[in-house]
């Protein structure tokens, strides 16, 4: 088979996604969840007494998804427009009589969407484990570098000194709350659907019957119970997807950061070493950044994807005419999309190379006025803020001018001397001296796990 897909391609599919996780989006899981679906329909009317025990434990006997003949699926999904009729067609003839039991009261998009909701549910944990995976890296990174200072830079210039474990908390703080909201995406949205027609289940009747249907089929697909029909409420798979681009946007910022700091000016960072990776076909020397790369790759296109959401959230009545098609393609590749940048990011993580004495080299290329804010706020209560301003800002541009030293243009500054003195002159100008309170809120998101036991 020819692919056209990066998601499918033999040569590009590991870049954008994951086999773990395709395993979980791919047809055959699709199916197999439609028909785990359709089984547990089955099995839960039986209980309410719907349909009899025997046609239910019959349909769960009978009802193979690898027995399906996939030809005549996709043949027939083209023409009917939904892939469950024809499902339901085949499992009607492995059912034998019981068959007639089948899909009782269910609507086509009933079981689209919880076969959809089971996939996310299994995809969800996946991400999760991965996520807390990465975490612990990230946690173990700012531990490590608590106290290894570097250059903090705004608009991409020096600005003030930060600890790299400050930088690497910032990011972990991020995935932290991710996380939380995973959780919470989790527990809010992985419910079943099951409404018939329209959604008020009035196939079922006007008694409790189809509420306690809805209920035992949550219960027997380990979901939740919604309170009404979500058929044309798409927020929950949106807020889903949206969560998703949210982690992979962080992540595409985590990746554009270590990519800067990988580079030759910089020199701050490599990622791990794998023999050819990240080679040129005409370089030699080069050794490119290629998993912060596609975590920013995966970043642009899951915005992509929350778009597209958002979009089909706008469903027309009691059934959409267009929008629901649009989640069949975005779902299952925002799913690939972070799959494939969480596990760049926990490979490039796992074993970064952090060059600590070339990030206290890097301090110094301005000649010491990343800590000019420092020299400042000291001669602010002598001075007043904005004559202090003034003053430093004078001595900065000598600095700038001669290509030399700030300590050395302020101790050539008698005023400054007097106010000051020369060793606090000194002090001040140790970019270590100048970090606020860096540590202590680097330590509130990664705690040193040795000294509380």
């Amino acid at each position: 088979m020819t692919s056209s897909s990066v998601f499918d391609s033999f040569l590009f599919r590991d870049m954008f996604g994951t086999s773990q996780m395709r395993s979980i989006f791919n047809d055959q899981a699709f199916v197999e969840a439609v028909v785990r679906v359709e089984v547990a329909l089955a099995a839960a009317q039986a209980r309410v007494g719907l349909v009899p025990r025997t046609a239910a434990e019959s349909i769960a006997a009978s009802c193979d998804a690898a027995l399906l003949d996939r030809d005549r699926l996709r043949r027939e999904t083209d023409i009917v427009g939904y892939p469950i009729l024809p499902i339901i067609a085949q499992l009607t003839e492995q059912c034998g009589d019981a068959g007639g039991y089948l899909h009782w009261g269910a609507t086509t998009q009933d079981i689209m969407d919880t076969a959809v909701i089971l996939q996310c549910a299994a995809g969800l944990s996946l991400i999760a484990a991965d996520l807390d995976r990465l975490r612990g890296h990230l946690r173990r990174l700012a531990e490590i570098h608590e106290d290894t200072v570097t250059a903090g830079r705004t608009h991409l210039q020096h600005a003030l000194p930060v600890t790299f474990g400050y930088r690497v908390a910032v990011w972990l703080s991020a995935l932290d709350r991710h996380a939380t909201r995973l959780a919470t995406v989790r527990e809010r949205n992985l419910v079943v659907q099951f409404g018939g027609a329209v959604g008020t289940l009035a196939s079922l009747g006007t008694g409790p019957e189809g509420l306690r249907v809805r209920g035992e089929l949550a219960a027997e697909l380990g979901l939740g119970d919604p309170e009404i029909t979500w058929h044309v409420t798409r927020d929950g798979l949106t807020e889903i997807v949206t969560v998703i681009a949210s982690v992979g946007a962080t992540l595409g910022k985590i990746g554009a950061d270590v990519a800067m700091m990988c580079s030759t000016e910089f020199g701050e960072l490599a990622e791990p070493f794998v023999p050819g990776r990240g080679a040129s076909s005409t370089m030699p020397q080069k050794r490119n950044p290629i998993s912060s790369e596609l975590m920013v790759a995966a970043a642009k296109l899951l915005r992509g994807k929350a778009a597209a959401m958002l979009d089909a959230m706008m469903q027309d009545f009691e059934r959409a005419t267009g929008p629901w098609h649009v989640e069949w393609a975005v779902v299952p590749e925002a799913f690939l999309l972070l799959a494939s940048s969480l596990r760049q990011a926990v490979h490039t993580m796992s074993d970064l190379h952090v060059d600590t004495a070339r990030m206290r080299a890097n301090l110094g290329l301005s000649g010491g006025l990343i800590v000019a804010e420092a020299v400042m706020m000291a001669l602010a209560p002598e001075l007043g803020r904005r004559r202090a301003h003034e003053v430093v800002y004078a001595a900065c541009s000598q600095t700038i001018d001669t290509g030399g030293d700030l300590t050395a243009v302020l101790l050539g500054e008698a005023d400054i001397v007097d106010f000051l003195g020369a060793d606090r002159i000194r002090d001040l100008c140790d970019p270590a001296s100048y970090l606020g309170s860096a540590r202590a809120m680097t330590q509130s998101v990664a705690p040193d796990e040795s000294a509380t036991g």
